[in-house]
């Protein structure tokens, strides 16, 4: 069996410590599904410009550039704020060089903590569904673009190929879920949602395995709050994803639980928790890294069609959680080597 190649980019702050007990779990997982894979660490974002002057050296981007997959711990913090070079700089560097297109960010509410939720339990307790939102068009990156005193103009194009790819991405991950796929556009208004909805039902006609559901924005808007549970997947374009994945990560109750993936068409895919480096906490042994083992588990599912590994890490994870291992966000007193060892130990059996 070949080797599947993975980079890790530890980067800054928290993001060596979870990133560290992450590859530690996959490490004792591989064992019991005979995963075969290699990993080889680049400093990145503010590491890379301490270590190397750069916040994405050449070396490091080569080596993203030929890797099966890419994990991302976590970059920036205060040393780099003022910089003439920043981690973030590296971070929109390495998308574009990418090409990375798609953005995937799941929201799955283990019961274990459900009621850290600022929603009612019975609202939020079943909820599991993904955002997959298009990164590289719409109003974001539209041209002509103007600001002037008392006027102001923003442009959003979107081509067929650029809606189509995207919506092929969901279509494909809802056909490994619960195969429904849920489009969300301002079709009643808009030029470029009509496209979209036209080129989705287009699309859907090769997947007559998945339902499709058009939903209005302001709607989507709504009904995730209120019934976060009825979803799927979520197809959107860039301004609405951005929205629509933010409102939906405060349900689980803490931004420690939530992983993301960013995909391109042909090269590898980049997976990363959407915290931040949380310096304040850095060094202490007390974040919470499953952040960080949700995307390895996106990492197993959407670049190596490891299902059922990924399935079986997440309900150990959970039984974890359930037996009150739970680091200081999620109310708990363990620490991120306790929480690291208990799944471990439960893996080993």
């Amino acid at each position: 069996m070949t080797k599947k190649k993975i980079v890790t980019l530890p980067g800054d702050g928290i993001g060596t410590e979870i990133m560290d007990s992450a590859l530690n779990i996959l490490a004792e997982a591989s064992k019991k599904f005979n995963f075969a894979y290699e990993v080889e660490s680049f400093p990145f974002g503010g590491a890379g410009i301490d270590l190397e002057g750069e916040p994405l050296s050449e070396k490091t981007l080569t080596a993203c550039q030929q890797a099966d997959a890419i994990l991302l711990g976590a970059i920036g913090g205060p040393k780099w704020e003022q910089a003439e070079k920043t981690p973030e700089q590296g971070l929109l560097q390495l998308r574009k060089a990418l090409g990375l297109f798609a953005n995937v960010r799941p929201i799955r509410v283990p019961e274990a903590i459900v009621h850290l939720s600022p929603l009612k339990e019975e609202i939020v307790k079943g909820s599991d569904f993904v955002v997959v939102r298009e990164l590289t068009g719409g109003i974001y990156f539209g041209t002509p673009r103007k600001l002037e005193d008392d006027f102001a103009l923003d442009t959003c194009p979107y081509s067929g190929e650029e809606i189509r790819r995207i919506v092929k991405k969901a279509f494909e991950m809802a056909r490994n879920r619960k195969k429904k796929v849920t489009s969300v556009d301002k079709s009643n208004v808009l030029a470029t949602s009509k496209l979209w909805r036209k080129i989705t039902e287009e699309v859907a006609k090769d997947y007559p395995d998945v339902t499709l559901e058009h939903q209005l924005v302001d709607s989507a808007a709504m009904k995730i709050i209120t019934q976060p549970a009825y979803y799927d997947v979520i197809v959107t374009e860039n301004l609405f994803g951005d929205i629509l994945s933010d409102e939906a990560s405060v349900i689980t109750g803490s931004l420690g639980m939530l992983p993301s993936a960013s995909h391109s068409e042909n090269g590898p895919s980049l997976y990363e928790p959407i915290h931040g480096s949380a310096p304040d906490i850095a060094g202490k042994n007390i974040a919470n890294p499953m952040s960080m083992i949700l995307s390895v588990t996106m990492m197993l599912r959407e670049s190596f069609d490891q299902h059922e590994m990924a399935e079986y890490l997440e309900k150990i994870c959970d039984e974890v959680m359930i037996a009150g291992i739970l680091t200081g966000d999620l109310g708990g007193k363990a620490t991120t080597s306790d929480f690291e060892e208990a799944v471990i130990q439960k893996i080993k059996g």
